[in-house]
């Protein structure tokens, strides 16, 4: 063997003797980060309102902050969903029959819009324009707006064909305009919103147990 081989190897063992007999160090703990205090906040005052369709339907709700003008603030858009069945046999729950093209294609639209509340027609405006599917129209949407006898409002917006008047009484669950797609929207649905006399808006839930009895 030659001599630096023989040299080089040593070198080697007398290392791993020195390894060995170092004292043992233990491996740092991992550092640990506290989680981000969280804040409790209060809980948001709510209402139950008289469902709006006597069919199946889903809202997509504004979160607090995300719209600020009254009426729209914790609002909720509003869709009627129905099963629809493949040519493969599958089925989904969908908004619309087949590729949701035209207005008519949408399970929403003219379909009956019922009262959220009982109460009276304190305010109407028509906007005569109709969207086309997938572009947004110019605002004001077509609406109406309720009032209860404690100072509840409701705002039903991109209404159509409405069927009362201002100054009118309307029970919950009466129908009183149809869906339509106008305004600042894309598609056939409703808009609701609802706040006290004080102009504090409210987040929305509806009667489950009303809707129960319309199906």
């Amino acid at each position: 063997m030659k001599p630096t081989l023989i040299l080089g190897l040593a070198a080697l063992v007398s290392l791993a003797a020195c390894a060995q007999d170092a004292p043992q160090v233990p491996a740092p703990e991992p550092a640990t980060v506290s989680p981000p205090a969280v804040q409790a906040l209060a809980p948001i005052d709510s209402v139950t309102l008289h469902p709006l369709f006597a069919a199946g339907f889903t809202c997509q709700n504004h979160w607090e902050g995300q719209l600020q003008f009254i009426g729209d603030a914790l609002g909720a858009d509003c869709l009627i969903t129905d099963l629809v069945e493949t040519e493969e046999g599958r089925v989904f729950s969908r908004y619309f029959k087949t590729e949701g093209a035209t207005n008519e294609d949408w399970f929403s639209w003219r379909a009956d819009v019922l009262a959220p509340i009982s109460g009276t027609v304190t305010r109407i405006s028509i906007n005569p324009v109709t969207n086309e599917v997938g572009f947004l129209g110019q605002p004001p949407a077509s609406f109406i707006i309720l009032k209860r006898e404690d100072g509840l409002s409701v705002l039903l917006a991109h209404v159509r064909e409405v069927s009362v008047e201002e100054g009118a009484s309307v029970e919950a669950g009466q129908p009183i305009a149809k869906v339509g797609n106008n305004g600042f929207s894309r598609t056939p649905h409703i808009h609701i919103g609802a706040w006290t006399e004080d102009d504090t808006p409210l987040q929305i839930q509806f009667d489950l147990r009303a809707h129960g009895a319309l199906m």
